[in-house]
């Protein structure tokens, strides 16, 4: 990965980090049960232009053990990110609040009522 043009996202205790090849062009606020309780924003990117690196092994949480795997640094409780469970599924969520607040100005918020309609609104 190019360390000119990618950036990197840490938990609070720097533990964990995550290159990624760029900042993200939108994120998502999603108000799910776990989301709304998380307090992240996701950037979506694919996997493959991912490096998530780590001092120790993350803790997991899968919810209802079906779709993905939300990861979190052991040491500072940070959720980081979450990984699909499904090979076939190619993307993966960062939480972007990760970022530093001032790479996110140009991001555009979409907010997903995951809670009611699974609609963006």
């Amino acid at each position: 990965m190019d360390q000119h043009t990618s950036l990197t996202a840490t938990c609070h205790c720097g533990a964990i980090s995550i290159t990624l090849k760029s900042a993200p062009a939108e994120i998502t606020h999603c108000n799910c049960s776990l989301c709304r309780r998380y307090g992240v924003l996701w950037a979506y990117y694919p996997i493959a232009e991912v490096v998530v690196e780590a001092r120790q092994p993350t803790d997991t949480y899968a919810w209802n053990g079906k779709n993905v795997d939300f990861h979190r640094c052991g040491t500072c409780g940070c959720i980081t990110h979450w990984l699909p469970r499904k090979p076939t599924r190619t993307s993966m969520g960062i939480n972007a609040r990760l970022i530093e607040p001032g790479t996110l100005k140009s991001a555009e918020i979409n907010y997903k009522d995951a809670a009611g309609t699974g609609l963006f609104f």
